[in-house]
């Protein structure tokens, strides 16, 4: 193994709210495997992701920019990708940080959620596929998780009647194939009305098959080894526990380090598939439920680490990529999560619920354990991380919005190098954080409208808007000082801060140059998001895209 480069595990969970984890106050959601890793390495109290959804918080993520500068973003309601037949992706002259240690002669594996795009112009080009970003190994979902995902129904019958169904299709189509060449050859007496019927009735039952399932459930609820599709439909509720015995697989395979794993929980997202073995276990229903299964997945993924021996030289990260879905709930049972103390969650661009998310980061050999950090981090800063840990040199031709943590988690430093940050809502700015020394200051220059009027989100519309009607605009923006009111709950003026006109002006003026570095690009996130049927994968013959195979865990990647 080579010491000076530590082998990276990093995990993220999707639409965590802060407030469900026992490390970050919650007593009555047991996630003891996730408070014993903040308990051995460095907990980040004021770690914000760069968006509050999945698609642009992912992308600036993977390459520790701003959102709004790879176009991951988008100027309608429709801010991630929306199926997995677009053409929107991560433009391919993006940097990841996984390209960069894959220079650096790591081995790279990503397992889980992706949500980064797939193809282009065809079903099997996988323009935008994870092999195309520095990742080695893939088994995943290309997609996200939704609710025609779970319940899964019963496919043995379907899936029996496919392969006989498109065996049919091919004795016809050779029935007409041979009849037709009969016919013009003058082999054999048959009328065209016949053989043009044998064609309609093939293209009536592809038709026929393809409109039956125009579901999403059949389109994108699928699985992905490497770049084939192993089932489609995929069985949710098993995919998890796939997942976490490939992880372990690539860890065994790659022990010798080093090695970069991305584990990419599907769980907490609706609808939740939940094994037998969780449910009923917490006291918060289903989605309590679930975040214990994903504590105990959790629990798994470190067992492996320590059973290998790799505990000490093995760079732990946790985290989620936004806070708590609000909104998600059926009836009056909450599908969603708990964003403590914090205002608002998912899909709102300012507001602290929907960015403010876990960060923990264990790594023994180099940082003591029991620490905690209030200064502001980003999820943007892994990019600059990992490339300080393993030796790689960050590019010069693009900004780079992510600071490197290790200064801050080995003490050198006692201040947060932000000193802005930046919240944006799809492609509008929102809200801007000023870190100067004993304050942190946030202006909100535009906030959702929640509805209906006097709750705390938006029920009706599901997901809060980032402009329109269903905004408010704020001139002088709202002001909150989160050092003394982390909840956000009352707004400062001229007459309860005497700093108030000094902070909208310096704010203003970090803006103003922040928005002169920003370079126009196409936003993949609007023209690009529609849906095209030829891009829809396929793991058969098109539209006969059924299939279960889900086999022993590949060698890929090893």
């Amino acid at each position: 193994m080579n010491e000076d480069k530590p082998n990276i595990l990093l995990i993220m969970v999707d639409d965590l709210g802060i407030g469900d984890l026992g490390c970050y106050g919650n007593d009555t959601i047991r996630t003891p495997n996730i408070d014993r890793l903040a308990k051995e390495g460095v907990q980040l109290t004021q770690h914000i992701s760069a968006a509050s959804l999945c698609t642009p918080s992912r992308s600036a993520f993977l390459t520790g920019r701003y959102p709004i500068r790879s176009g991951m973003v988008s100027n309608t309601n429709h801010r991630v990708i929306r199926t997995l037949g677009v053409p929107a992706g991560l433009p391919l002259n993006e940097t990841t940080f996984v390209a960069l240690l894959k220079e650096q002669g790591y081995s790279t594996g990503l397992i889980g959620k992706w949500h980064q795009g797939l193809n282009c112009q065809t079903r099997n080009d996988h323009c935008h596929h994870p092999y195309n970003y520095g990742f080695d190994f893939f088994y995943g979902m290309p997609f996200t998780l939704f609710h025609p995902c779970w319940p899964d129904p019963s496919r043995d019958t379907e899936l029996a009647i496919e392969s006989r169904l498109w065996l049919c299709v091919q004795l016809v189509a050779i029935a007409v194939v041979t009849l037709t060449v009969g016919k013009l050859r003058g082999w054999i007496s048959i009328p065209w009305p016949l053989i043009l019927s044998m064609v309609l009735f093939v293209l009536l039952l592809a038709y026929f098959w393809y409109s039956s399932y125009t579901s999403s459930l059949y389109w994108d609820c699928l699985l992905m080894r490497g770049q084939e599709i192993t089932e489609q439909p995929m069985k949710a509720e098993r995919a998890g526990t796939i997942m976490v015995k490939e992880a372990i697989s690539f860890l065994e395979r790659h022990n010798g380090g080093p090695f970069l794993l991305f584990f990419s929980f599907l769980h907490v997202h609706s609808p939740l598939p939940t094994t037998d073995d969780f449910i009923g276990t917490s006291k918060h229903g289903l989605y309590g439920d679930n975040v214990q299964e994903m504590d105990y997945m959790v629990g798994k993924l470190l067992d492996a680490v320590n059973d290998f021996g790799l505990r000490n030289n093995t760079l732990v990260y946790f985290t989620s990529d936004h806070g708590g879905h609000l909104e998600a709930r059926i009836g009056h049972a909450q599908l969603g999560g708990w964003n403590g103390i914090f205002k608002g969650g998912k899909g709102m661009g300012g507001w602290e619920g929907g960015i403010r998310v876990p960060g923990i980061v264990r790594w023994p050999a180099k940082l003591p354990g029991g620490q905690f950090i209030g200064e502001p981090t980003s999820l943007m800063d892994v990019f600059p991380t990992l490339a300080a840990v393993s030796g790689a040199r960050l590019p010069q031709d693009r900004v780079i919005d992510g600071r490197n943590l290790m200064p801050l988690l080995q003490g050198e430093i006692q201040h947060s190098e932000h000193e802005f940050l930046f919240h944006y809502c799809g492609s509008f700015l929102h809200a801007v954080r000023w870190h100067p020394p004993n304050n942190v200051w946030k202006a909100h220059y535009v906030t959702p409208v929640f509805q209906p009027p006097g709750a705390g989100a938006c029920y009706v519309t599901e997901y809060c808007e980032c402009s329109g009607e269903n905004v408010t605009y704020h001139d002088p923006p709202l002001l909150f000082d989160l050092s003394r009111d982390p909840s956000e709950s009352t707004p400062l003026t001229r007459d309860t801060e005497p700093l108030y006109d000094l902070v909208i002006k310096t704010v203003a003026s970090a803006l103003k140059e922040h928005r002169e570095t920003i370079v126009p690009v196409r936003q993949q996130l609007s023209e690009l998001n529609q849906d095209r049927v030829w891009l829809r994968p396929c793991c058969g013959v098109f539209p006969f895209c059924l299939c279960d195979k889900p086999g022993n865990l590949s060698t890929l990647g090893s």
